[in-house]
């Protein structure tokens, strides 16, 4: 939702309403250290009400009456994960006598109980939410855009609700999950956004048609609560000799550049121990020779030399050549800016397969020639280099390295984009993932749902 958000000014406000209220949204991060609002709304400059992530990380709860403070709470815990959802609940009954219970913060159903700065609204407080003035969900007034994944934002007029009314445990894992709200009375503001239609993502399915305006470009993304897709991880970086060379990360984690000459590499938030998985990657800018993907194994992500990681990885360089352990091979033709690469990845037999724009129908995996021109499966990497593949149970993740000032390269892990560009054409055997190439018959994209079911 980068630098795009919704915006909508009720055409009717109550007092009640303006005490009382719940907002439920599934937020997944992408960017951190930066102020981030979801929920804002304001009279004028002086007076406005927000809803945030400040740069430390935690979320940030405030109103501002003629340019003062009139109360404000900070969480004490961060909110730092970028390979999941988090589902915050905020639910407001300023007419409660006792001043903890005038403003609730629910994550993940739990309720957070613990503020650095806690001075809840006053008893009767009326605040901007539910008023007829602008708000706006993912910006500021002007600034501060969330940045990152949205799912079902609702709001309820004139009803404190618990979690439960938006999600629930599962018995088997004990994980929070998405439930559909039923049976909820919305109130005259109250609004569900589902974001279903990819032409008005604005859209109210309450009932009450309380739908908001797009501002921006927002993008429809089938990464949700229910089926969490794999994305890179901001979180997971490589230490080098000389210090930490972090990418940059943009396009909901989508993609990663170099703003210098060092190698930046990050990892995949998913790391599957068995199955058969796909993703491919695109190089969207080359100035350099210096791509690198591939795939991880080990806990230990520091390394200094020309040979990267030593017995812990397998990956393809932009010259076509195969890496591990300090030997090289030619696997396949090398890849520049446009170029498209598939991996392949059966962690069950222990192999892994690229290949460049082409895909399992189109006869184009690479054999271990140099060429493509193998149909699925060819020859797989460790076979070329006569390699051993981890032990069963080894956790394993996409691995990514970007090198030279302005490289940029974008992960497609099924959500059918390469950074903001949706892919051009659609192959076959995606499972409901959104793949430009075929998949391989019997590889699944990277997600929770896929994980549970075939991981």
């Amino acid at each position: 939702m980068a630098n795009s958000y919704l915006n909508r000014t009720p055409g009717a406000q109550t007092t009640a309403g303006r005490k009382t209220w719940t907002y439920s949204v599934w937020l997944k991060r992408s960017e951190l250290g930066t102020s981030q609002n979801f929920l804002w709304a304001n009279q004028d400059g002086t007076n406005y009400e927000r809803y945030m992530f400040d740069t430390n990380d935690r979320i940030y709860m405030a109103g501002v009456a003629s340019g003062s403070t009139a109360w404000e709470m900070t969480s004490t815990r961060k909110f730092r994960d970028t390979s999941a959802f988090y589902h915050i609940v905020i639910v407001r009954d300023t007419t409660q006598g006792t001043a903890a219970n005038r403003l609730k913060l629910y994550v993940n159903g739990t309720q957070e109980t613990v503020f650095g700065t806690n001075t809840p609204p006053a008893q009767d407080y009326t605040g901007f939410i539910n008023s007829t003035n602008q708000h706006n969900i993912g910006r500021g007034a002007s600034s501060e855009y969330f940045s990152g994944y949205m799912s079902h934002a609702a709001f309820v007029d004139s009803a404190a609700l618990t979690p439960t009314s938006f999600g629930e445990t599962n018995t088997a894992t004990n994980i929070w999950k998405f439930k559909s709200p039923g049976g909820i009375t919305w109130g005259t503001n109250g609004f569900h956004l589902k974001f279903e239609n990819s032409g008005a993502m604005g859209t109210d399915s309450s009932g009450n048609s309380n739908t908001f305006t797009v501002n921006g470009n927002l993008i429809q993304s089938i990464d949700t609560p229910s089926n969490n897709y794999c994305t890179l991880n901001p979180n997971d970086v490589v230490k080098q000799s000389g210090g930490i060379y972090k990418p940059t990360f943009s396009n909901a984690n989508l993609t990663m550049s170099s703003p210098d000459n060092a190698n930046r590499q990050t990892f995949g938030t998913i790391a599957p121990e068995t199955g058969k998985w796909y993703w491919e990657f695109k190089v969207d800018v080359a100035n350099t020779t210096g791509h690198r993907l591939g795939i991880f194994f080990s806990n230990d992500k520091t390394h200094s030399g020309s040979y990267y990681y030593g017995t812990n990885a397998f990956y393809i360089h932009q010259n076509g050549e195969i890496y591990y352990n300090g030997s090289s091979t030619t696997y396949m033709s090398s890849y520049t800016a446009g170029d498209i690469v598939s991996v392949a990845l059966d962690i069950t037999n222990g192999h892994i397969y690229f290949s460049k724009n082409g895909g399992a129908n189109d006869s184009t995996w690479a054999d271990g020639s140099g060429n493509n021109n193998q149909a699925f499966p060819g020859t797989s990497v460790n076979t070329k280099l006569s390699a051993s593949w981890p032990s069963a149970g080894t956790p394993i993740q996409p691995f990514f390295d970007v090198y030279g000032t302005g490289d940029v390269q974008s992960i497609n892990f099924g959500n059918g984009y390469f950074g903001t560009t949706a892919i051009s054409s659609a192959g076959s055997n995606g499972n409901g993932s959104l793949f430009e190439y075929d998949v391989p018959s019997g590889y699944y994209a990277l997600n929770t749902k896929n994980l549970n079911t075939y991981g």
